[in-house]
C-alpha cells in the first residue's frame, strides 16, 4: 500500500528536524496498512553492537536505530570510527559523460604497473564517503597484495541528500541511462586510460552500493566479470521510495530482463548477516537467484553447503553453487549474528562487523576465479 500524502509530508516534516528514526517509522507503519498512523518518538537509548554500526536506510534518507541522527550531509561519528578527512590517501579525480558526471577515489599500487591489471569499482552505502569505506573495506591494503586498480566513485548530495546510490529507481535500472550508465562510463575510461585487463573488471558495494552493483550486472554484463554484493538488495524490487523500504522491509527476488539478448548471467558473491534489521537478509538470497538466471544451468547436486568458523568471531554459512561446467556461478555468505556491516572490515571505518569472516579477501579470492576474457579478446 502506497503511503498517503498527508503521511508523506509527515515524514518530510520529521526529516526537516533531523528526527529521521520518526520519519522512517511513519512510512513504515503506512507500508503496513497503518497509514498515517503517528509516528513513535526517536529512542537514544543504546546503540547495539559496538563495531556492527548503527543500521542504514538505503532510500533517500537515513534513520539510525538506537542513535542519534547526524547533520545533514555528515559523516556519522560511532564508537572507533573517525571522520573522513582529507583525501584519506585517496586522490578526488572528476569524471563527465553523457550521462552525468560524478568524482571518484582511484587507487594503484605502489610500484604497479597497470597495464594489463584488473580493475575493482567499490561502491560505498548510504552516508558514506570513498574514504570512508575505504578505511572499514581495506581493500586498498588488499589491492596491494593483489595487483589491482580500485576506483571509488562518490555519490553526490545533488542526486541524493545522504550520498545513496539510487538503486531503487526506475530511471536509474536501466542500460543507457542515469546512474548505471554513468558508472558503466567510468569503468570503460579507467580500462582505456590505464591499459587496464578488460576481461578482468568487477564491481562490490555495501547495501545502497550493493544494490547497484547487482544494477550494473544486470544492465552491463558486457563491462563487469564478477559482482560483491554485501547487504544488498537484487534489482527490480523496487521503483520508487516506498517500493524500497517494502522491499528492504521483506526480501527477496524478481525476475528482470537483462540488456543484451543471451547474455551470461555475472556470477556473483554475496554477504549479509543473518540479523540485519535494515535490509532483510532474503534479500541476499535474492540476488543469489538473480545471478543464477536460468535454473536449468545450474544443477542442485552442484550446490554445497559448509560452515566457516572465524577463530573468536563470528560463524557464517557459505552456499557455493556450479555450473553445468564446474564454474562458480554464486556463493553466497550468510554471517551468524551479523547486522548491516561490513563482515570483517576494520573500526575505523563506518558500517564494520571486525567479528566477521573478512569480506574483503573473499571478494578478491572469488573474483580471481571469474574472467571475461574471451568476451573481451
Amino acid at each position: 500500500m502506497k503511503p498517503s500524502d498527508h503521511t508523506m509530508r509527515q515524514a518530510m516534516r520529521l526529516m526537516r528536524t533531523g528526527d529521521l528514526q520518526a520519519a522512517t517509522r511513519t512510512l513504515q507503519h503506512a507500508l503496513a496498512g497503518s497509514i498515517d498512523a503517528p509516528a513513535a518518538p526517536a529512542s537514544h537509548a543504546g546503540r547495539g553492537e559496538a563495531h556492527a554500526g548503527a543500521p542504514a536506510i538505503d532510500g533517500e534518507f537515513r534513520v539510525i536505530d538506537g542513535g542519534r541522527a547526524p547533520r545533514a550531509g555528515a559523516v556519522p561519528a560511532w564508537p572507533g570510527h573517525r571522520a573522513a578527512g582529507g583525501d584519506g590517501g585517496l586522490p578526488r579525480h572528476r569524471f563527465s559523460c553523457d550521462a552525468g558526471q560524478l568524482e571518484y577515489g582511484l587507487h594503484v599500487p605502489a610500484g604497479l604497473d597497470a597495464a594489463g591489471a584488473p580493475l575493482l569499482l567499490m561502491l560505498h552505502g548510504c552516508t558514506q564517503t570513498p574514504e570512508d569505506f575505504a578505511r572499514g573495506t581495506r581493500m586498498n591494503q588488499l589491492a596491494d597484495a593483489h595487483g589491482y586498480v580500485v576506483a571509488w566513485p562518490a555519490q553526490s548530495a545533488e542526486r541524493n541528500p545522504n550520498r545513496c546510490w539510487n538503486w531503487f529507481r526506475g530511471s536509474d535500472q536501466q542500460r543507457g541511462r542515469g546512474e548505471p550508465a554513468m558508472l558503466a562510463a567510468l569503468t570503460r575510461h579507467l580500462v582505456a586510460a590505464h591499459r587496464l585487463d578488460a576481461g578482468r573488471v568487477y564491481v562490490a558495494g555495501l547495501s545502497a552500493g550493493g544494490a547497484m552493483a547487482a544494477v550494473l550486472a544486470s544492465t552491463h554484463p558486457d563491462v563487469y566479470a564478477a559482482i560483491g554484493v554485501h547487504s544488498g538488495l537484487p534489482i527490480g524490487l523496487a521503483s520508487d521510495v516506498p517500493s524500497a523500504f517494502a522491499a528492504m522491509r521483506k526480501g527477496g527476488a524478481q525476475r528482470r530482463p537483462r540488456a543484451g539478448a543471451g547474455a551470461e548471467p555475472v556470477p556473483a558473491i554475496v554477504f549479509h548477516g543473518d540479523s540485519d534489521t535494515t535490509v532483510h537478509p532474503g534479500n541476499g538470497q535474492g540476488v543469489v537467484e538473480q545471478s543464477l538466471g536460468d535454473a536449468s544451468a545450474v544443477r542442485d547436486s552442484a550446490s554445497t553447503v559448509e560452515r566457516h568458523v572465524e577463530p573468536g568471531g563470528r560463524s557464517a554459512t557459505r552456499t557455493v553453487h556450479r555450473a553445468g561446467d564446474g564454474r562458480i556461478a554464486a556463493e553466497h555468505w550468510v554471517v551468524h549474528g551479523s547486522g548491516h556491516a561490513w563482515s570483517g572490515g576494520d573500526a575505523a571505518g563506518s558500517y564494520t562487523d571486525p567479528c566477521g569472516p573478512d569480506a574483503s579477501a573473499q571478494m578478491l579470492r572469488f573474483f580471481a576465479g571469474c574472467s571475461r576474457r574471451r568476451e573481451a579478446e
